[in-house]
């Protein structure tokens, strides 16, 4: 009996160290810093967590007061994505502009500096960058959190953000495996599927994770989707073929391997977290995220019953849980120790992000200073990887530059007409974010340029194939710097 008692508790504690949960509020409550004395060895933040730089510290020194190895993670890309700057927009440029620019050089600081200023308010695991060969230019889902189209191009970059991040003393989570770019369904709401043969997934998705795998990438995220090449039956996240057989044994990596979100409707949705949990783990996934939508210590201890439990009935090994339990802390003890020996350049005044930003823009047409503004925001519905809590466009940034600058926000269904009775007589700025994805945003932009030649375009998303109005602005990405650096463009400063 004493034995089994041992042994269980052993188990217990490797369930909960395997699990990277989230939590509503700005402090942990006491079911959290609970759950972390007893074992949790990792916890996910999200925006909802972070109010200040300064909040976030003081949140991140109460979790470590219960375990100095605690790793705390969040979704922090840069760019659209954001949970540092959720309420006010990012400092840095997300990944297509940095993929626009194309200097390796230059991501490499951008990555160190985000990292700085991570590892400076207590975070030490960042779920970015995206690895994601953006194929499919309809892929609703990822788009400009890719760093491009071009295959080289995607590798090479990522390798220079993990070195970058990594060189902070953050851990980088090198994500969607095995490449999440040639999809037009988003995972939060289905499963995707992606029909392409091995020879191209090869020679196209694969290439990016090798060059984060040889850049040291201390972990790697699984997709939701089902690739039939690799697993007629389940998803990346839940497949044996693709977690071990693929990512550990054809392609030789040996960090950690964390799940996406298992809330997401992919999983959820089919097998159900708890469930779905128990496979990713005997698939050969090493931590479990959850947290995004469900944050609550039910859910936490949920799901480390279902483990336990799977376990004693001998549908999960052991041992695979042991295993996944001791890559976490190892990731624990390298950020522990990579927190005293990082030295990372630069200061919290580093400008590098709007430097980044300015040479993102791509001008198309001939650029004179607008001194009567009037900004169109065309609004899509966002993806929940971006969240609508974050707040995008040029015209916060123009009116700071040229003062009496009106605005308007312009939803579906909104029309050509309402745009020009609102402007009068004023330039007409049109900003879209992925118009090329969406028909109504075109029809009113073509509508727009047709009745007024010198409006001008502003395209936050992946940049329409042909440019249109009379200046054309492609910033690769709707960052607060973005905007700035479009809104300079517009002003002639």
């Amino acid at each position: 009996m004493t034995v089994l008692a041992h042994r269980t508790d052993t188990v217990t504690r490797d369930a909960l160290a395997v699990l990277q949960p989230g939590f509503e509020g700005t402090t942990a409550p006491a079911w959290l810093l609970r759950q972390v004395s007893e074992g949790l060895t990792a916890v996910g933040l999200f925006g909802r967590n972070i109010t200040s730089a300064g909040q976030l510290s003081a949140l991140t020194a109460q979790l470590r007061a219960e375990r100095d190895d605690v790793l705390v993670a969040i979704d922090e890309e840069g760019g659209d994505v954001t949970r540092l700057e959720v309420r006010g927009g990012s400092s840095f440029p997300g990944n297509l502009a940095l993929g626009a620019v194309d200097d390796t050089g230059l991501t490499r600081d951008v990555a160190r500096e985000l990292g700085r200023r991570l590892a400076e308010c207590g975070v030490n695991l960042n779920w970015a960058p995206s690895a994601d060969v953006n194929s499919n230019p309809d892929n609703p889902v990822i788009g400009v959190r890719s760093f491009g189209a071009d295959t080289a191009l995607a590798a090479r970059h990522t390798a220079a953000y993990v070195e970058g991040l990594q060189a902070a003393g953050v851990a980088a989570c090198t994500k969607h495996f095995p490449g999440h770019g040639d999809t037009n369904v988003d995972s939060h709401h289905a499963l995707p599927r992606i029909d392409v043969d091995l020879d191209t997934l090869q020679a196209r998705e694969l290439i990016p994770f090798k060059a984060a795998i040889e850049a040291g990438t201390k972990a790697v995220m699984s997709a939701h989707i089902l690739v039939p090449a690799l697993d007629p039956t389940r998803p990346a996240t839940l497949s044996p073929q693709i977690l071990t057989g693929l990512l550990r044994k054809e392609l030789g990596y040996e960090g950690l391997i964390v799940t996406d979100g298992m809330e997401m409707n992919a999983i959820a949705g089919t097998y159900g977290i708890e469930r779905g949990s128990v496979l990713a783990i005997a698939a050969g996934a090493d931590a479990i995220c959850v947290g995004g939508g469900l944050a609550d210590e039910a859910t936490v201890l949920g799901l480390r019953d279902a483990l336990v439990a799977a376990v004693r009935e001998g549908s999960l090994p052991q041992e695979r849980l042991a295993d996944a339990a001791a890559r976490v802390r190892a990731l624990a003890d390298w950020t522990r120790r990579a927190r005293s020996d990082a030295r990372p350049e630069g200061s919290g005044a580093s400008d590098i992000g709007l430097t980044a930003a300015r040479r993102a823009v791509v001008v198309s047409g001939t650029a004179t200073p607008v001194t009567d503004p009037y900004v169109a925001t065309l609004t899509p519905v966002p993806n929940i990887a971006v969240g609508d809590e974050t707040p995008w466009g040029v015209a916060a940034e123009l009116a700071a530059l040229v003062p009496g600058t009106g605005a308007g926000v312009y939803p579906k269904g909104s029309a050509v007409g309402d745009v020009l009775a609102a402007a009068g007589d004023r330039t007409v700025v049109a900003v879209v974010r992925d118009a090329h994805r969406h028909p109504w945003m075109t029809e009113v932009l073509d509508a727009l340029v047709a009745a007024r030649p010198d409006t001008v375009v502003v395209e936050m998303g992946v940049p329409l194939a042909a440019p249109r109005g009379a200046l054309y602005l492609a910033t690769h990405g709707a960052s607060r710097v973005c905007g700035r650096a479009a809104a300079e463009v517009i002003a002639g400063v």
